[in-house]
């Protein structure tokens, strides 16, 4: 169960030649794919390419019709390894994955498909997550296209131009025998326009039809004497047909006048919020029609030398628009007109932030300050007093959080109250929702290292006394925890405790299904234990929670792992099915039952305003979105009283960490019934009528007392 459905979308891709597709940025890819006549599509979900893999899966049906074979891979690295298929066979082949994070996981295989070479395209599609919407740490994939001579397309974002930079790139890494990355940011993942479709292409070899014939060639396996070939061949070879592949097919742009003595190079992922810029200082329109020339670099790696030197001809100074650090395209810039002769400056980090996202005013303000340097005649007035920008104080800070109902909130709601009893414990965190708890009000979490690497992260410490934690969500135990966290934990008899978050998902990427899902899903083998998958590898001391929001149960359960004398790695499973999913499970069906009028019980919780105290201390163990404060009704009492708001789930946390900390009874629940029948309307009836009567002989006692 994904966090969207494309169902209806999909459709689209089933357009034919001269048809005019409208959609966003990633499903735009996938008709790109098919209409190249791709063989076999793999890959890892991760922002922001998650909703790729998702198109992926609800477009199976047409892949099918196709011959297209279609994977959703355990990981990165089993993703890269399926570009096997096109070393020895003419197999065009993509798959994706997140950045640099995604990439780090599939270096190995990627490093021996880069070094052997292919025969059929083979294409890697990239969520390119940098910036300020990112979740991971700020890095490049330029490094590892460099590093392993792998081509770098960065297309404009511009569904045209991605389309056929798609299909391009599958040409490219046939003329070159290399694979080809594409690297799609956050905008163009999610950029909506149109473009002319083709029919879609049955792959001229379908991988079915490739095993009934198997190739084998010495020469592309990673091995000596080959390859120290490899590399020869990669200089020799496979560059300069690169560059002549993207040469002909002009597949850089250029925009705005042809002679100027400045000019701007670009890459192609930021085209849109440069021209942006320039509009904001009257040099261009909203159609790209520049006025000063720019040369958009829709293939980063490698650059073409005849390009370069052809653009920057002439011009005394040329700004290079490169987000991030190092600034690997303005160095090689810098060798390339210096070897061509040429006296242009090359300027770029020096009127630009070395790191951050490029946004339109970041940009804007770069050329604003390169023009007055370099053609003060164009450049914009200067404001003597500009407005004082906002302080960060000003704003109020959003840390990330868990949802209302989240079933990892109460773990860790848990884990204070061992930590209150047991005092602080090292905590090896680990990738996922669960990461949210490093921050406020719970406070838990030293280190994270990796996806599925929170028990690697803690395998460092042996205790004598006090036993260190470990973190893992299933997504990351079935991605990589088993092996390199839990068999790595028995191998070396390691005695911590490792805590994993079953929701039943893998809930941080849009909510798709993995082994341990309770789904049954076509064409996928889930309801897999995770406990039984520990036990397996040898855990002695495991045991499954299957209720995470019995806050109490949860405390005695770790309490009991952190105190038992039994030696070696143990293994608690936390399981409760991710709230956000369960919602989206649930909601439809509730809706179209209490339109059919049928009888609809949903749970609420709520506070006694008369019996808080106002102590709060539900929030600091809790930190429900739903869970809030409201001025105290009791004129004789200063403090606020907690409150639960209608965006309540029925989740029941609240109350269970009040009574686990023995807190206050101040918490109730409550049944809120749509279309009640008979019975609930007596029984409203008598409630009321018993009530009523109480107060009323409430009120006459005091009124007695009073006299």
């Amino acid at each position: 169960m994904a966090e969207r459905s494309f169902k209806a979308e999909v459709e689209q891709l089933r357009l034919g030649d001269g048809e005019t597709f409208h959609g966003e940025g990633i499903l735009a890819v996938t008709k790109a794919l098919l209409q190249a006549g791709v063989a076999y599509v793999g890959g890892y979900q991760g922002s922001p390419i998650s909703h790729l893999m998702d198109v992926f899966a609800d477009a199976n049906e047409l892949m099918g019709e196709l011959g297209v074979h279609f994977e959703s891979s355990a990981s990165e690295a089993t993703a890269a390894a399926m570009l096997a298929a096109s070393v020895n066979y003419p197999l065009r082949g993509a798959v994706a994955w997140k950045s640099v994070v995604g990439t780090n996981v599939a270096s190995d295989a990627l490093s021996n498909v880069a070094s052997g070479g292919v025969t059929g395209g083979a294409l890697v599609i990239l969520g390119e997550d940098y910036g300020e919407g990112s979740s991971i740490m700020q890095e490049r994939t330029h490094a590892f296209a460099m590093k392993s001579q792998m081509w770098l397309l960065d297309p404009r974002p511009s569904l045209p131009v991605i389309v056929d930079m798609v299909e391009k790139g599958f040409e490219l890494s046939e003329a070159s025998n290399t694979p080809v990355m594409l690297e799609l940011r956050v905008r163009a993942c999610h950029v909506t326009g149109s473009f002319v479709a083709k029919d879609n292409q049955r792959p001229k070899l379908t991988v079915a039809e490739a095993a009934e014939a198997p190739v084998r060639d010495t020469d592309r396996i990673v091995l000596p004497p080959a390859n120290f070939l490899h590399e020869v061949e990669k200089i020799e070879q496979r560059w300069p047909a690169a560059i002549r592949f993207a040469q002909e097919r002009r597949l850089n742009e250029h925009f705005g006048p042809e002679s100027d003595e400045i000019g701007i190079i670009v890459q192609g992922g930021l085209f849109n919020s440069l021209n942006r810029a320039l509009e904001l200082l009257d040099l261009s329109d909203a159609y790209g029609n520049t006025a000063i020339p720019v040369y958009v670099l829709n293939v980063t790696y490698p650059l073409i030398p005849d390009e370069v030197r052809d653009f920057c001809a002439g011009k005394r100074a040329v700004l290079v628009v490169e987000e991030g650090q190092p600034e690997f395209i303005e160095h090689e810039l810098n060798t390339l007109v210096r070897r061509a002769g040429l006296d242009t400056r090359i300027i770029g980090k020096d009127v630009l932030p070395r790191a951050g996202e490029y946004g339109g005013a970041v940009i804007r303000d770069g050329v604003a300050k390169f023009l007055r340097e370099h053609a003060p005649e164009r450049a914009p007035a200067e404001v003597d007093n500009p407005a004082p920008a906002l302080p960060p104080s000003a704003v109020p800070q959003r840390p990330a959080g868990f949802c209302t109902g989240c079933p990892e909130r109460p773990i860790f709601s848990a884990m204070k109250l061992v930590q209150k009893e047991m005092g602080a414990f090292h905590v090896s965190a680990d990738i996922g929702c669960h990461l949210f708890s490093i921050l406020p009000p719970f406070h838990i979490g030293n280190t994270t290292m990796g996806y599925g690497l929170g028990t690697a992260g803690a395998s460092a410490f042996k205790p004598r006394d006090k036993r260190a934690i470990a973190i893992m969500g299933d997504g990351g135990f079935w991605h990589n925890g088993l092996t390199s966290g839990i068999g790595n934990a028995v191998f070396n008899q390691d005695d911590n405790l490792t805590i994993i978050v079953d929701n039943g998902y893998s809930a941080a990427t849009g909510g798709q299904d993995i082994l341990s899902s309770r789904a049954k899903p076509p064409n996928r083998k889930t309801n897999n234990p995770i406990e039984k998958a520990v036990r397996g590898v040898g855990i002695g001391w495991a045991r499954t929670m299957t209720r995470t929001y019995d806050v109490a149960g949860m405390r005695d359960a770790i309490r009991e792992a952190l105190t038992s004398k039994e030696k070696g790695p143990k293994v608690l499973v936390a399981q409760s099915e991710c709230q956000l999913n369960r919602q989206r499970r649930v909601k439809p069906q509730l809706a179209k039952a209490m339109k059919a009028g049928q009888r609809v019980v949903r749970e609420r919780f709520g506070v006694d305003p008369d019996t808080c105290t106002g102590d709060h201390s539900c929030i600091r163990l809790s930190g429900c979105p739903s869970l809030t404060i409201r001025p105290n009704p009791d004129p004789l009492r200063q403090d606020p009283v907690a409150h639960v708001e209608n965006s309540c789930v029925g989740c029941g946390v609240c109350g269970e960490v009040s009574h686990a900390a023995v807190l206050c009874p101040s918490f109730y629940k409550a049944h809120v019934i749509a279309n009640p029948d008979r019975r609930d309307r007596l029984r409203q009836r008598l409630r009321g009528w018993l009530i009523g009567a109480l107060q009323k002989r409430g009120a006459q006692a005091i009124a007695a007392r009073a006299f």
